[in-house]
């Protein structure tokens, strides 16, 4: 459900790349997008109206519309009690993912957040590193994802320049930290198996939206670690070479784990030696389609990124954020920010 860029680049390759998974048909509300997506990836039929695609003989639904439509789309496969995969995040607001989480719930299904971070061999790594001891224990996390977001402006179909819909639709779903931080947060809980019980947000406005386009979320764990996620859509956003970064750290009392995207380099340092894991990216849609075709099968989705994972994630990045806007500090020429 959905045709957008995550469909394209993630979600239908990996469908279709995955031996136990085929992609037998597609819905999206815009019949020129959905007819265009049959095309590029070979699937038999598309749909835009919602009622037809689900009685089209599918055996589970992965939902890959913006965040704002996740309730609908999934109240909808509920009734027909199909399997949902589910992007992140898992709803457009706190009260919708509430409703998701009841209503998978009461309906009894498997269903996934598509949390595709954990499933690459690096976040694996990670977190068996972690788990064996070998940086001994985790006490500081910091996890930065600052991009451009694929460059705020772009010229038209007219060659005139204007700001990306992408840019503007992301902003206005809540900025960086609810898009992108969601999968940090997960990392960081699932990495350190301890729940978040502090939350401090702070943000910056290279634009003016309501929400901060550069977020800060500081992350008090149970356990007594401290994460830090650095999300943004502004670093490099108008840069003719925008050199996005994204890096993962983890100090423990016994040395530290860091991955960096720009080299695909992962490494542990304790004190004896320096421990290479995988070069991979930091995405895992292929691996994530094999377990959830696993749990669609067997009807255990036990063990997989949950709907108690996507709102946890999804309180904390609206917490941050929230906090973030409710600290700005707005110059007395400045006007009111944009819904």
């Amino acid at each position: 459900m959905g045709c957008g860029d995550v469909a394209n680049f993630g979600h239908a390759p990996a469908i279709n790349a995955v031996g136990e998974t085929q992609l037998v048909s597609v819905y999206d509300p815009d019949a020129g997008r959905a007819a265009d997506f049959v095309r590029r990836h070979a699937v038999p039929q598309w749909f835009s109206d919602v009622d037809a695609f689900l009685d089209s003989g599918l055996e589970a639904v992965s939902v890959c519309s913006p965040a704002g439509a996740h309730l609908g789309n999934v109240v909808a496969c509920a009734d027909r009690r199909l399997p949902i995969l589910c992007e992140k995040p898992i709803a457009g607001s706190v009260p919708d993912a509430e409703k998701i989480v009841q209503i998978v719930g009461e309906a009894g299904i498997p269903f996934m957040v598509g949390f595709v971070y954990r499933y690459s061999p690096v976040a694996t790594t990670i977190r068996d590193w972690v788990r064996s001891g070998l940086i001994g224990n985790v006490r500081s996390i910091r996890l930065v994802y600052i991009w451009h977001l694929h460059g705020r402006y772009g010229p038209g179909e007219d060659g005139v320049w204007r700001e990306s819909p992408v840019w503007i639709g992301r902003m206005r779903e809540g900025g960086p930290m609810i898009d992108c931080g969601v999968h940090l947060i997960d990392l960081a809980r699932w990495w350190t198996g301890s729940e978040i019980s502090q939350v401090a947000g702070h943000g910056a406005w290279v634009a003016d939206y309501a929400a901060p386009d550069h977020v800060y979320a500081q992350l008090d764990h149970a356990n007594g670690c401290h994460t830090l996620v650095e999300t943004s859509f502004s670093y490099g956003h108008t840069a003719h070479d925008p050199a996005p970064q994204f890096t993962y750290e983890l100090i423990g009392d016994g040395g530290f784990i860091r991955y960096d995207r720009g080299t695909w380099k992962l490494e542990a340092h304790d004190g004896r030696t320096v421990h290479t894991g995988p070069s991979a990216s930091e995405k895992g849609f292929w691996e994530m389609y094999s377990d959830w075709a696993n749990a669609v099968r067997t009807g255990d989705s036990s063990g997989l990124p949950s709907r108690g994972d996507a709102l946890a994630a999804s309180k904390v990045a609206v917490t941050a954020t929230d906090l973030a806007i409710s600290r700005r500090i707005l110059p007395a020429d400045t006007r009111s920010a944009p819904n």
